[in-house]
C-alpha cells in the first residue's frame, strides 16, 4: 500500500473559477499526486499526494509555473473538522465515559469531550477519514439521540436596529431642546454687542450699565438671582442631561467600572460639571439675592450631545447596511440538502434529507430544478442552468454539464442535477465570503488603533490640564488680582476672593468643555 500524504498550498493571484480549473487540471497530471481540491475564496489548496513520488515544495512549484503565487502552509489545522453535538439520554458520568471512549477509539475522531450538565457533546475529526453523520451514527448505535446544535442563521449579532433607534432617539430629543438654548445663547450675543457699542459711544458708569442691562426682557429677574434666560436654559438643560444622555452616562460608568477612560467618560464629565456649576451658581446667587445675573453654562450639554449622538448615530446607520448586505448573504444559505446513496450505473438507491452541516466531502448531493445548491461541488450526472448571480454578479443563468463546478447559495433552474460535494460547511465559497467580510469589518484600520490609544491618554491629560488651569488662575488672583479684574466684570456685591474663584472654575470648565467636542475629531 503506498502512503498517502497531505499537504495545504496557500495559493495567491487566482481571480475567478477557471483559475481554480487551470490549477486543478494541470497539477492532477502528474506524477505523484492523488487528487488536488482549490478553494478560490480561502485562496487554498488542499494536495494528496505520495511522498515516496513527489515533495510538497515541488507541488508549490508546480502551482508557480502556471503563473500564481504558492507557499506551503505549516501547520495546517484547518482540516480538522469540528462537530458541536446535543446529546440527549445521558444520566451520569459512566454515560459520558462511554460516549468519548467508544468515539477516541473510531477511527479518524481526533478529540472529543462530552458534558454532562449541558447535554452538549464537542467533537474533533478528520474530515478525510470519517464524517459528521457518522460519528452521529456512532453516538445512535449507544443508546442516546443527537441533534445538532442549532446554528444562528439569522445572524442577529449583525442587527444594528437597536442602537440606531436608541441614538436617533437620543439624537432628536437633544435636538428639539439644543435650538431653543442655542436661539438664547445668539439673543444675548446679539444683545451684549450692542450693549459694548453702547458703552464704547457714551460713557456711561457701571452703574447705568447694570440698569440697562437689567432692562432687557430675558435679563428680567422672577426671583432675585434668577433671570429669565437662565431659568429657561436649566428648564431645557433638565431633560436633556436625563434622556439625551442616558448612554453616555451608562457607557461612562463602565468604562470607570474597569477604571478605563474613553470619550464617553469626557463628554459626561464636560456636561455634568458645567451643568452642576452653572445649578449652584444659581442657587448660591439666588441665597445671595444678587442684582447682576451669574453667567452660566447651560448652553453647553444640549449642544455638546446633538453632536455626539448625531454622530453616533450616523456610524451605527452605516455599520448596519454593510452587517446588512452580511445577512443578506447568510440568508442565501440553503438549510437543507438532498443526499443520495448510488448503485452501480449511478442508479438512484435511497434518498434522504438532512441538515446542510451534516453534508460530507464527497457524497452525493441531488439538487431539484428550483432549489439551491446546499454546498459547493462538481456535477455528476444530469444538465442544467443555475442562476449564479449572487457570487459572479452575471444575470444570465450558466450551463452545467457532468464535470462543472457548483457554487453553493446558487439556485438551480430547469433541469435535476447530481453533483459531488467538494467544499462543505465552512469551506463553502459563500462561508469564506461572510469570514471575508466579518474579518474586514472587525479588524480596525491602523489609524483607529491610533485614535483609540491617544484617547486612552487623551482623557487624562484634559482632566489634568483643567485641573491645573482651575488652580494656576486662583494662585495668580491671589497674587495680582488686577489681571482678573481686567477679564472678568466685577460686581461690587461680592468679595474678591469669591470672585477669584468664579473665574477659576469658569476657566477650567471651559478648558474641559472645548476638550470634549476635540474628542469629535479622534472619532
Amino acid at each position: 500500500t503506498k502512503t498517502i500524504s497531505k499537504c495545504y498550498v496557500q495559493v495567491t493571484g487566482m481571480t475567478c473559477a477557471s483559475c481554480v480549473a487551470n490549477i486543478e487540471r494541470n497539477l492532477r497530471r502528474e506524477d505523484g499526486i492523488h487528487s488536488i481540491l482549490v478553494a478560490l475564496m480561502a485562496g487554498k489548496a488542499e494536495v494528496r499526494y505520495n511522498p515516496a513520488v513527489i515533495h510538497p515544495s515541488t507541488i508549490a512549484e508546480l502551482i508557480r509555473e502556471l503563473g500564481f503565487g504558492a507557499t506551503i502552509m505549516e501547520n495546517c489545522e484547518e482540516g480538522d473538522g469540528i462537530l458541536e453535538l446535543v446529546v440527549r439520554g445521558m444520566t451520569c458520568a459512566s454515560c459520558v465515559h462511554k460516549i468519548e471512549s467508544t468515539l477516541m477509539k473510531t477511527n479518524g475522531v481526533l478529540y472529543c469531550s462530552v458534558a454532562l450538565a449541558t447535554n452538549k457533546a464537542h467533537i474533533k475529526y478528520d474530515p478525510e477519514v470519517i464524517g459528521p453523520r457518522d460519528v452521529i451514527q456512532v453516538i445512535k448505535d449507544l443508546g442516546f439521540s443527537t441533534s445538532l446544535v442549532k446554528k444562528d442563521r439569522s445572524a442577529s449579532h449583525l442587527d444594528h436596529k437597536q442602537e440606531i433607534r436608541q441614538w436617533k432617539r437620543s439624537f432628536v430629543v437633544s435636538l428639539v431642546f439644543c435650538v431653543p438654548v442655542m436661539g438664547l445663547m445668539i439673543y444675548m450675543m446679539v444683545m451684549d454687542s450692542q450693549l459694548a457699542d453702547a458703552r464704547a459711544h457714551h460713557n456711561m458708569t457701571s452703574e447705568e450699565m447694570e440698569a440697562l442691562h437689567s432692562s432687557m426682557v430675558l435679563e428680567y429677574q422672577l426671583l432675585p438671582g434668577l433671570s429669565v434666560m437662565n431659568f429657561l436654559s436649566f428648564l431645557l438643560c433638565v431633560p436633556v442631561q436625563m434622556f439625551g444622555g442616558w448612554h453616555f452616562y451608562i457607557q461612562a460608568y463602565r468604562a470607570l467600572k474597569h477604571k478605563t477612560a474613553n470619550m464617553d467618560v469626557l463628554i459626561v464629565l464636560a456636561t455634568s460639571i458645567a451643568f452642576l456649576y452653572s445649578f449652584v451658581i444659581l442657587l448660591v446667587a439666588m441665597a445671595e439675592k444678587a442684582k447682576v445675573n451669574p453667567v452660566t453654562f447651560f448652553d453647553t450639554p444640549p449642544m455638546l450631545f446633538v453632536f455626539i449622538s448625531l454622530g453616533r448615530w450616523l456610524e451605527h446607520v452605516a455599520k448596519g447596511k454593510t452587517s446588512e448586505a452580511l445577512a443578506r448573504l447568510i440568508s442565501l444559505q440553503a438549510t437543507e440538502a438532498t443526499i443520495v446513496t448510488l448503485g452501480p450505473d449511478n442508479v438512484l438507491l435511497s434518498e434522504e434529507q438532512v441538515d446542510v452541516e451534516l453534508v460530507q466531502r464527497g457524497d452525493i448531493v441531488k439538487v431539484i430544478p428550483g432549489g439551491k445548491f446546499p454546498v459547493d461541488g462538481r456535477v455528476i450526472e444530469g444538465h442544467s442552468m443555475v442562476d449564479e448571480s449572487l457570487i459572479t454578479g452575471e444575470a444570465m443563468p450558466v450551463t452545467k454539464k457532468p464535470g462543472n463546478t457548483v457554487i453553493a447559495g446558487s439556485i438551480n433552474q430547469n433541469g435535476s442535477l447530481l453533483i459531488s460535494a467538494t467544499h462543505v460547511g465552512a469551506d463553502t465559497t459563500l462561508s469564506q465570503i461572510v469570514k471575508l467580510v466579518e474579518e474586514a469589518q472587525t479588524s480596525k484600520a491602523p489609524i483607529q488603533q491610533f485614535a483609540d490609544k491617544l484617547s486612552g491618554y487623551f482623557v487624562p491629560c484634559i482632566v489634568a490640564v483643567s485641573v491645573v488651569t482651575l488652580f494656576a488662575w486662583i494662585i495668580i488672583g491671589f497674587v495680582d488680582f488686577e489681571i482678573i479684574e481686567k477679564y472678568f466684570l466685577v460686581r461690587k456685591s461680592i468679595s474678591e476672593a469669591e470672585v477669584i474663584i468664579r473665574f477659576a472654575f469658569q476657566a477650567s470648565i471651559t478648558v474641559l468643555c472645548i476638550a470634549c467636542p476635540c474628542s469629535l475629531g479622534l472619532a
